[in-house]
């Protein structure tokens, strides 16, 4: 397996469903702190309405702050955040869709088949713009809601954004009810027929299984991997979403497996207590850190 690229949704996926508002200049430099250590890819804002996720207000502000936008993704729910993010000259978007309707109703208030024409329309657009798509396969798992989702069904919705045209898939175990044969067992079935080129995976440590997660996955093949910085994060629509995994712990288990990401751990570390900082919490994932200064 080559390099493993990890993909940082701190400024983003983490700060959404905190108490504390960072401005946008914070928001700035806790992106430009996350890129010293050597994260190449991060999830650094959403276009979403200001009124329900008030922590991302000022997107459109920050993206014009930021000098090279190929390193980032921007989260558009619909057409409207697709325009925006046309508007702004972003290179990557993300899309969400929730494999159960109770979920996807409460993410963005739309039923699946009326999410999936959107993402069509937004996919071939995209790609008309020169704009890379993913789209991020919620509740892939577990759903609040309704519970264990069928992996036949999760599987299809895939299948058919795959049809799309869509550049990458992120299966995401939402509110980290996943277990190491779940994971397995979903992602057989999406590698029978598509290259694992085509996937990430984006673990919650609820249950402390995301590490375990994430080394189910490497197995299949799979190389790239969000996580959050100081484990921040959840879902504000999912009930028992709680943090990420986080991006010091994941990076601390690749390395001791001799696995290269090319992020520097003591930066990191720096990262997490800038973090910290910025948002009043005690940031501190599950690994002991022993570097000097921190």
């Amino acid at each position: 397996m080559n390099k493993i690229i990890i993909n940082e949704v701190g400024p983003r996926d983490g700060l959404q469903n905190i108490e504390t508002l960072l401005s946008v200049n914070q928001r700035y430099e806790l992106i430009k702190s996350l890129e010293k250590s050597g994260i190449k890819s991060l999830e650094v804002g959403s276009f979403v309405s200001e009124e329900a996720v008030p922590a991302m207000k000022g997107t459109e502000e920050l993206v014009q702050k930021l000098e090279d936008l190929t390193s980032y993704s921007i989260l558009v729910p619909n057409m409207h955040g697709f325009q925006l993010a046309k508007d702004n000259k972003v290179k990557e978007l993300c899309l969400v869709l929730c494999v159960t309707e109770s979920m996807n109703l409460k993410n963005i208030n739309q039923n699946i088949s009326d999410s999936i024409k959107d993402f069509r329309t937004i996919i071939k657009e995209s790609k008309n713009e020169g704009i890379r798509t993913k789209c991020y396969i919620s509740v892939a798992f577990h759903c609040p809601y309704e519970g264990k989702v069928d992996p036949g069904h999760v599987s299809a919705l895939i299948d058919e954004i795959l049809d799309y045209g869509i550049d990458e898939i992120v299966i995401a175990d939402t509110i980290g009810a996943a277990n190491p044969f779940e994971v397995k067992e979903l992602l057989k079935r999406q590698l029978r027929t598509n290259d694992t080129g085509k996937f990430s995976m984006h673990f919650h440590d609820t249950k402390a299984l995301a590490l375990s997660n994430i080394y189910a996955s490497l197995e299949e093949g799979i190389s790239k991997f969000d996580s959050c910085i100081g484990g921040l994060g959840g879902c504000p629509f999912a009930p028992g979403a709680t943090g990420n995994l986080a991006t010091e712990d994941l990076v601390s288990m690749l390395h001791m497996m001799n696995l290269d990401t090319g992020i520097d751990i003591d930066l990191l570390h720096q990262s997490r207590e800038l973090a910290s900082n910025l948002t009043g919490l005690q940031l501190r994932g599950r690994m002991p850190y022993s570097g000097a200064n921190i």
